[in-house]
């Protein structure tokens, strides 16, 4: 099977992509609804979606490193638009009078009640972060020529998951919660992911060597635009 390297991304083969589509949105979805828990890990202080997030930004690697930046984006995309709608349907039916004789409404708000500042964060936090680092890891691919994929994908991971990290925080948190621990959630969180990415790295090269065996592609980004909303 031949392997194109300079393609548009419209034409090649993408046996796998919609199995990474899936996976990446159930895996934000999860860690949306596990980060109502606080928790405390070793040294570590974090919502408990951060024990599965950062896998969804292997899968941005893996998205942009074998497809390119442009598939990539319709998978951010469709990670935005789901989070957005389970947001709106948890909030509804939170808001809808609850059944006669059902007793757990207090329950129901206290773990999957969402305030507006926290859904503003998890999706501002998102999009920023998984744009900037599927930005990063695409360019950075085009300026090693292929080579160094641990550069690529720890040193994207460490500005995309820092913007999502401070902004998410910020945004839910500020006012909220005391200085100290934001200060301590927004460090255990960011030093966590980070770990976890180089941790995965291996796991990582064998994902993307082989999916690019598998579907014939290695696409690198040439000429083409970042703007997020562009359709082409």
């Amino acid at each position: 099977m031949s392997r194109r390297a300079h393609g548009n991304g419209d034409s090649e083969g993408r046996q796998y992509y919609d199995f990474l589509l899936a996976a990446f949105v159930a895996v934000l979805l999860i860690s949306n609804i596990a980060s109502s828990k606080i928790l405390v890990l070793g040294p570590f202080t974090f919502d408990g979606g951060t024990i599965l997030f950062p896998v969804s930004y292997i899968f941005g690697d893996v998205l942009t490193e074998v497809y390119g930046y442009r598939r990539a984006r319709r998978v951010i995309w469709a990670g935005f638009f789901a989070t957005a709608l389970m947001a709106l349907v948890l909030t509804v039916v939170g808001r809808l009078p609850a059944a006669e004789g059902w007793a757990h409404q207090e329950s129901y708000d206290a773990i999957l009640g969402l305030t507006p500042r926290i859904v503003a964060g998890s999706l501002v936090a998102f999009w920023m972060g998984e744009f900037s680092n599927s930005y990063i890891i695409s360019r950075m691919k085009v300026w090693t020529e292929g080579k160094y994929l641990f550069l690529r994908t720890i040193g994207s991971t460490l500005v995309g998951e820092g913007v999502d990290t401070l902004l998410f925080v910020v945004i839910a948190f500020a006012g909220v919660l005391p200085p100290s621990l934001l200060l301590s959630i927004i460090v255990s969180n960011y030093v966590f992911k980070v770990l976890f990415e180089a941790a995965a790295t291996p796991f990582t090269y064998l994902l993307v060597n082989g999916l690019k065996r598998r579907e014939g592609i290695d696409h690198y980004d040439r000429g083409i635009s970042y703007n997020p909303f562009s359709a082409s």
